[in-house]
């Protein structure tokens, strides 16, 4: 698949992916897909490229041995937890990012879900914190070449390596960026 593009506007439902020379260590090779994005209250977004090493249920009992992978979805508010899943037609109160992935949810009734299997670990994504933004920031920093904006693939969040999903979408961007993700930290600083 050839990857596009998009305008440097940002909107829910868009990824950015970190320039390849982005510092910031809460960045620093990035896939961020933004949860929600209004220009006057600010934006929310969850990294989806950084596992935290953690199970779920080493984190809390409210889903029993159901043993997810936790992500670190950010650098703001790390004493709360949340989730992206593919669930919206029975996960009530679900929030549509992009056609099919959703954001949140009745957590009781998520609890139901996972113990009777129709939320697996293949439909659902645990995150540690978020990333935001406050109204007009992304903007700003969308001024300097600090992030690319795409186009969400929900591949991208079930389907790919985690590990390997900032290089994966550089080669899909084609030569310029392909090359670049190719590069090992130090080599990018000569």
């Amino acid at each position: 698949m050839k990857h596009r593009i998009e305008s440097r506007s940002v909107e829910t439902g868009k990824l950015l992916i970190a320039e390849p020379f982005m510092l910031d260590p809460h960045f620093k090779r990035s896939v961020v897909l933004l949860a929600d994005h209004n220009k006057d209250e600010g934006t929310v977004g969850f990294i989806l490229n950084r596992k935290t090493g953690l199970k779920l249920n080493e984190l809390t009992e409210d889903f029993g041995e159901f043993e997810a992978d936790v992500f670190y979805g950010g650098p703001v508010d790390n004493n709360s937890m949340y989730f992206i899943h593919t669930a919206g037609n029975i996960l009530d109160n679900s929030l549509e990012i992009c056609p099919g992935i959703y954001w949140s949810g009745d957590y009781d009734k998520l609890k139901i879900l996972i113990e009777c299997k129709l939320i697996t670990t293949a439909s659902i994504r645990f995150y540690i914190g978020y990333s935001g933004w406050s109204a007009g920031q992304l903007e700003e920093e969308m001024k300097d070449p600090a992030w690319i904006v795409s186009d969400m693939d929900p591949n991208y969040l079930y389907k790919s390596n985690p590990e390997q999903l900032w290089k994966e979408i550089l080669d899909q961007m084609g030569y310029h960026f392909s090359a670049i993700g190719r590069l090992e930290g130090d080599e990018l600083m000569n």
